[in-house]
């Protein structure tokens, strides 16, 4: 739906997408039945692609070419979900946005009790979860490990057994699009920006169709992102490692030279080098924990786009899209790149 300067919908719902094609009727029927009992005509639904290998650009596309309230946006490759996102909030035009999976594992449903509640002034209000239908007990145990580790290591609350799936209002979006950095933990992000938030607790149900694209691997790396974006409590940790071992190492090298200079023999060599594993062990574990931050401030300090966008199907305002870039909040041409002086 077209929007103008002197007018903004009432709610925008914006869904990252990567290899959901057979999710994406289902969506549309219930997320737009859901929005208009909540606000009439008066939403859209932008939908991300997220360099999907299956058909879902093309059956967005279609739902965008025939539905006036989408908005399709193709990311030029595979950014993963956390820079989708962002571009789908880059995007979007509402006066308060919901965040939902394609997989529909959150109910679009709750979109009514979440505007009430933000009625009552809530900034944000998250969806956390009482049951997680459909999942395993390997991703259930991970994910409690995930929270409590989380919770020891930031600085700030962020809320347990709550995903990305929230409503959020225009000026924390505003808010979070000034934030520049490339690896992103978005309900970090919005846990770090403030304002008043509220729980809404839910069921969460399995996926509609097809698997999640969450790996081992992608969790990892999520986890770390997570921690190393919001804490500088491992390298603290590193830092009392070395000094545990350099310690350690001391009263070893004090412990021979007093054996050398009474001539006795040092004994215990399989000892010794059992001890010399350990301290190089602690000593790559340190170099591991400084190498990822200075590996975050390498990427950052090369300033490159978040993410690249190759096609945009259903906006009629081309300003949307390039309303504001996620680094610096400037306005932005047409051609998504800093206005000419």
């Amino acid at each position: 739906m077209p929007t103008t300067d002197n007018h903004r919908l009432k709610l925008s719902i914006v869904v990252p997408c990567h290899n959901e094609a057979d999710n994406i009727v289902e969506l549309w029927r219930r997320a737009s039945a859901a929005a208009e009992a909540c606000v009439g005509d008066e939403f859209e639904l932008v939908l991300v692609n997220d360099g999907s290998s299956d058909s879902t650009w093309s059956v967005i596309a279609a739902l965008a070419e025939a539905e006036d309230q989408v908005v399709s946006i193709n990311l030029s490759r595979n950014y993963g979900h956390q820079l989708a996102l962002t571009a789908g909030l880059t995007y979007c035009s509402g006066d308060r946005i919901l965040v939902l999976d394609a997989d529909l594992q959150d109910p679009p449903e709750l979109i009514t009790e979440m505007m009430s509640l933000m009625d009552e002034g809530a900034d944000v209000v998250y969806g956390q979860r009482k049951e997680r239908e459909g999942e395993t007990w390997f991703k259930k145990a991970s994910a409690s490990w995930f929270y409590w580790l989380l919770r020891k290591s930031v600085d700030i609350e962020i809320p347990a057994n709550a995903g990305d799936f929230r409503l959020v209002s225009r000026r924390v979006v505003d808010a979070f699009l000034s934030m520049p950095e490339q690896h992103r933990f978005v309900r970090g992000m919005v846990s770090w920006i403030g304002f008043k938030q509220v729980a809404l607790q839910y069921d969460r149900a399995p996926r509609l169709h097809g698997e999640t694209s969450y790996t081992l691997g992608r969790m990892l790396r999520f986890a770390a992102d997570a921690i190393t974006g919001f804490s500088t409590k491992p390298l603290r940790v590193a830092s009392y490692l070395g000094i545990l071992s350099g310690a350690f190492g001391i009263v070893l090298l004090i412990y021979i030279l007093i054996s050398l200079v009474a001539a006795r023999p040092v004994a215990g060599w399989t000892s010794l080098m059992a001890v010399v594993a350990v301290l190089g062990s602690a000593t790559l574990v340190v170099l591991g924990v400084i190498g990822e931050y200075v590996g975050r401030m390498y990427v950052e300090v090369k300033g490159r786009p978040l993410y690249l966008v190759s096609d945009v199907v259903g906006s009629d305002n081309p300003g949307i899209g390039a309303a504001r870039c996620p680094h610096c909040g400037m306005a932005l041409s047409a051609s998504h790149g800093h206005p000419s002086e």
